[in-house]
């Protein structure tokens, strides 16, 4: 059984970066075909995709988050972190790590963090 386990701040300051990682356990983030995602659900909206890294190490990222987004993988711990700069109270979600076999974005995901809720403020 993969699990999948987000750690970081929860408390982040307005124009600071935001650092998530999520750890996997049960199986490996160099698994063939899987895709391993960033998702978020700011309060009262939707989930929205944020980025992934695949089991190649090849990094997909949301264009409207582009610019301040990337993502970095430790195969060693299969691991993989999202870095989010200049954050704005606008960033303030519950952020999700999971897993797909469908390249990003996508909404069918096989597996998921338990989430872990990020606030941005001062």
């Amino acid at each position: 059984q993969v699990q999948l386990q987000e750690s970081g701040p929860g408390l982040v300051k307005p124009s600071q970066t935001l650092s998530l990682t999520c750890t996997v356990s049960g199986g490996s983030i160099t698994s063939n075909s899987y895709y391993w995602s960033w998702i978020r659900q700011p309060p009262g909206k939707g989930l929205e995709w944020v980025g992934a890294v695949d089991y190649r190490g090849s990094t997909f990222v949301s264009p409207s988050l582009y610019s301040r987004t990337s993502i970095s993988r430790d195969t060693s711990r299969d691991q993989f972190t999202l870095h989010l700069s200049s954050v704005t109270p606008e960033d303030t979600a519950v952020y999700y790590c999971v897993s797909s076999t469908h390249p990003p974005p996508s909404d069918e995901y096989d597996y998921w963090g338990q989430g872990t809720q990020v606030t941005v403020s001062s």
